[in-house]
Order: C-alpha cells, then sequence, then structure tokens
C-alpha cells in the first residue's frame, strides 16, 4: 500500500492510500469502508468528500455515498446525499471526471435525482470547476450561488 497523487484538482490537495490489486489502482474509501477502484471520478469524489468534511464540516455520519435510488422507475446510482440529523437530503452531489465537461446534460440528470430525493442544495463538480446551486422545489428552476453554506451555516 503507498500513498499516490493522480490529476490535481480545484480542492485542497489530500493524501489517500492507494494500493494494487491485480494491475489495478485500488482507493480507501472511508465512508463506504472499503477499497474501491481509483478511476478518474473516484478521485474526484474522494476529494469532494474530503471538501465537505474539512472545510463545511459536515459530519461524516451524515454522509451517504454512491447509494442506489429510482429515479421515474429505473435503478440509478448517486454520487454522495448528505443529510440533516432529521434525515432530510440537505445537499446531493454528483462528481465527473476532470476530462468531462459539466454541460446542461449533467444538470439534467441531477435535476432528475434530484426528483427523487427533494434537495433544496446540488453541487455538481468535475474536480476542477464547481456549480452550487440552491434549488426551488415550487419552481423547479437552478439558482446559481457562489459558494456551498457549511452545515453550520445550513442548520442556523
Amino acid at each position: 500500500m503507498h500513498l499516490c497523487i493522480m490529476e490535481q484538482l480545484n480542492f485542497k490537495p489530500i493524501s489517500l492510500p492507494i494500493k494494487n490489486n491485480e494491475n489495478k489502482k485500488h482507493i480507501w474509501d472511508p465512508f463506504r469502508k472499503k477499497w474501491v477502484l481509483l478511476t478518474p471520478e473516484e478521485w474526484v469524489r474522494q476529494h469532494c468528500l474530503a471538501f465537505l468534511v474539512d472545510e463545511k464540516v459536515f459530519p461524516k455520519t451524515l454522509i451517504n455515498v454512491e447509494k442506489q435510488l429510482i429515479v421515474d422507475g429505473v435503478k440509478k446510482r448517486y454520487d454522495i446525499i448528505v443529510f440533516s440529523p432529521q434525515g432530510k437530503v440537505l445537499l446531493l452531489v454528483e462528481c465527473k471526471a476532470p476530462n468531462v465537461i459539466i454541460s446542461q446534460r449533467t444538470f439534467d440528470q441531477i435535476a432528475q435525482y434530484n426528483r427523487a430525493v427533494q434537495s433544496h442544495l446540488l453541487m455538481v463538480t468535475n474536480g476542477i470547476n464547481h456549480y452550487f446551486c440552491d434549488m426551488k422545489q415550487s419552481d423547479d428552476h437552478y439558482h446559481f450561488i457562489e459558494n456551498l453554506p457549511s452545515y453550520k451555516q445550513l442548520m442556523g
């Protein structure tokens, strides 16, 4: 096992345990408590998780990673969801690989997922560019915001 740095992202640098298994790199995911294949998207996801916990101070216990949800009768997987202590979804995050351009299609994807989870905050990132939205469920429109509120700010 060793520490490895892949592509530099627009997050604070972090160092994560990496191991080779059958000529493929795997990274330890402390949220899922298992080794997962190290893909460019996973690299972004792990940096985003560190951002949420270390900079925005979201409790680890309120964060879910890569779980299934049903959207319009179809099984999908979200990247990251942060819950309130009462179980309400506070934040839905969609992570893409750094080489993936964030497009309208990306926003359509997270909006589709959000119809199932009803979060009022969305984050879309490819590790380079981060977009934050405050969704008003009544009008189903994106309201871009400059930065993501901290957990303390959200909890008032």
